[in-house]
């Protein structure tokens, strides 16, 4: 009998974890929609609660504060594109043209490049008081991009025997470009779109390799 109740115990831990998961996503996605609509200065726990449906008690037992909140959104979108970018260039072929295409590409994904994902993005960085905190949370993610970007980019100079700046110098300016574009995008929905965004990243390197990228059309 006791051999039996202990199977029932493990049998049933996988759903009890699934729905501490299930919680966490759920808030976390109400605290996106509620910075996005809201800001960080008026997201509240009882915003939050209010779009999941769920209580304060709720919030406080998976994250125990509203900082620890914002902080784990934060890292959730960050681990988020993290993934969509890595997959794209573990996924795609073996060239550095198109591993480096495949990261771009990730930064406009529809299921990342959001004005929702976006406006939070934003209203993180524009946090004075904790940006040195956040910005500690994405250090490591945003040095293995770029150092990605850096070693592609070398590959494709040496490859042209191109003239250009160096691989460094071009990393940090598509970094530069993914930041502005998307702010656009937020901004001026009317004007930029994830398809042009995408464009100028690509028009911008064919003007620097273009025996290795095609210049696109507007």
């Amino acid at each position: 009998m006791i051999k039996v109740a202990e199977k029932k115990t493990r049998e049933k831990a996988p759903r009890r974890t699934e729905s501490k998961e299930v919680r966490r996503a759920q808030l976390i996605d109400a605290t996106i929609t509620s910075i996005s609509k809201h800001g960080i200065g008026g997201t509240t726990m009882s915003t939050v609660t209010e779009i999941a449906g769920l209580s304060i008690g709720i919030v406080n037992f998976h994250f125990q504060s509203k900082h620890n909140l914002f902080e784990e959104t934060l890292v959730h979108l960050a681990h988020e594109h993290h993934d969509k970018w890595l997959n794209a260039y573990r996924d795609a072929g073996l060239g550095s043209v198109e591993k480096l295409s495949a990261i771009v590409a990730a930064h406009f994904h529809p299921s990342i490049c959001t004005r929702k994902k976006l406006s939070v993005w934003f209203a993180f960085y524009g946090e004075a008081g904790r940006r040195a905190i956040y910005r500690s949370l994405l250090d490591d993610i945003d040095v293995e991009r770029f150092d990605l970007s850096v070693h592609l980019l070398q590959s494709i100079i040496e490859d042209g025997g191109y003239k250009v700046p160096p691989a460094e110098k071009i990393a940090l300016t598509l970094e530069g470009l993914y930041d502005g574009l998307c702010l656009n995008i937020l901004m001026y929905p009317d004007v930029f779109s994830r398809k042009t965004a995408e464009a100028q990243i690509f028009a911008y390197l064919a003007s620097l390799f273009p025996n290795h990228f095609d210049r696109p059309v507007f």
